[in-house]
């Protein structure tokens, strides 16, 4: 039997704990998520992936049901330390959490605080394999648009294996979801689970 989850009307990450939540509970093969906005439905699918389930989005322009199906040998009840985010292989580094929650660093001249940010992020590849993880969050998602000043820096950054998250909730409410071009969407659980799992965060 095929578990339905209504999510519509809420905002990430909360469809992400309600499915969670359920897997926590029961050893389902088969998952259908009712959510309402895109952020939702790529958080979602990301989460169900991660956790084994091959997966299909149907929209009807209002809502979309995101479904999940995977094989009944290997559904098990999620562990409820699970996390749907990925961990650093190179368990001998620090893991460094970054979080842009802005397009430019400190109060005063906006035009200075800018290029401070810039040369910031230029600067990131000097920590080397230590850097784990970067998290853009508030205006500092506008940093993963076609028009970021720093897009090449952050290509190099994930080519060299560093996670860029991205906020879904931030994207829809400025109106970019369409209009990112780098890093994974992310949710607040992922963002609060990698704060736990860094040995050190620089927030900005």
């Amino acid at each position: 039997m095929t578990k339905k989850i209504d999510c519509r009307t809420l905002e990430c990450p909360a469809p992400v704990l309600e499915t969670k939540e359920f897997l926590e509970q029961e050893a389902a093969t088969k998952i259908d998520v009712i959510v309402d906005n895109d952020a939702a439905v790529e958080n979602v699918t990301r989460f169900l992936n991660f956790q084994g389930f091959e997966v299909s989005v149907d929209s009807d322009g209002i809502s979309s049901t995101v479904s999940g199906r995977r094989d009944p040998e290997k559904s098990k009840k999620l562990e409820s330390d699970s996390s749907p985010v990925k961990t650093k292989k190179e368990s001998d580094s620090q893991k460094i959490l970054v979080i842009l929650s802005s397009q430019q660093i400190g109060k005063g001249d906006d035009a200075l605080g800018q290029k401070l940010m810039i040369n910031f992020v230029k600067t990131l590849k000097e920590l080397d394999n230590d850097l784990w993880r970067l998290v853009l969050l508030n205006h500092g998602v506008k940093f993963s648009t076609k028009d970021s000043k720093i897009l090449e820096e952050l290509k190099e950054l994930e080519q060299s294996g560093v996670d860029i998250l991205v906020c879904g909730a931030c994207l829809t409410h400025l109106g970019l979801m369409n209009e990112k071009i780098i890093g994974e969407t992310t949710n607040m659980l992922d963002v609060v689970t990698s704060m736990q799992l860094a040995d050190k965060i620089i927030n900005l």
